[in-house]
């Protein structure tokens, strides 16, 4: 019996499948890491309203900042948007709405999100303006605020590495949000440099098995200034 793998596919099929409205993870810390022809294909594509998750907001003109300026994101969870000063702009202006939350506390509510757990219990930020609007418990006379995980639809991640059933291998610090982000999702679409036949990646080597993605497609090395910074590990 012959298997047929449906999980290598194009690029512009892969970014079909979202719809505009949806909530999307993207990995990546600055540039290592970020999914940019992932992007570029979602920007192109046209899909709108939107509700990005990453760890920054990227600069104005690369990864999401493009979408950002291009008015496509209604709302951005992040702990860091300082680079770009359009996200900023906007979120004054009252057209993108912001949640920030500290790096921590962010990449472990993207975790138990992946780990099926509904939150967490931390004493982070009690008593400050990170608190918000959390629920509070008392516990072995200790206080405890309850941090709810975040889930998204889609995540979109880079990696160097894949095969065609989508087993993943990131390197250097594009690690990073990436593993958390590919188990927090409904459904993960992931860009590599390389698309192996399945068997071709020693399994001690993968880190992100292929049940947590749901389509990959192979890209190129990018000679743009975008794409060298993207690269840069």
């Amino acid at each position: 019996m012959t298997l047929i793998n449906q999980k290598y596919t194009s690029i512009e099929q892969a970014i079909a499948n979202i719809p505009s409205g949806a909530s999307i993870m993207i990995g990546g810390f600055g540039s290592p890491g970020t999914p940019f022809a992932l992007l570029d294909e979602l920007l192109a594509q046209g899909q709108s309203g939107l509700t990005l998750i990453k760890n920054d907001a990227n600069e104005p003109d690369i990864g999401i900042g493009r979408l950002i300026r291009a008015g496509r994101v209604d709302r951005l969870i992040t702990s860091h948007i300082g680079l770009n000063r359009v996200a900023i702009d906007e979120m004054n202006q009252g057209r993108l709405a912001v949640e920030m939350y500290p790096q921590g506390l962010l990449a472990e509510k993207i975790r138990c999100a992946g780990a099926g757990h509904y939150g967490f219990l931390t004493d982070i930020g009690l008593g400050t303006e990170i608190a918000g609007a959390r629920r509070e418990i008392e516990c072995e006379g200790k206080t405890w605020a309850i941090e709810p995980a975040i889930h998204a639809e889609f995540a979109l991640v880079h990696a160097d590495l894949a095969d065609e059933y989508g087993n993943l291998v990131y390197r250097g610090t594009a690690i990073n949000f990436n593993p958390l982000m590919a188990m927090a999702a409904d459904h993960t679409i992931a860009q590599a440099f390389q698309v192996q036949p399945p068997g071709n990646l020693p399994p001690e080597t993968i880190h992100t098995p292929c049940a947590f993605v749901s389509q990959v497609v192979q890209v190129e090395l990018a000679s743009s200034e975008q794409g060298r910074r993207a690269h840069a590990v």
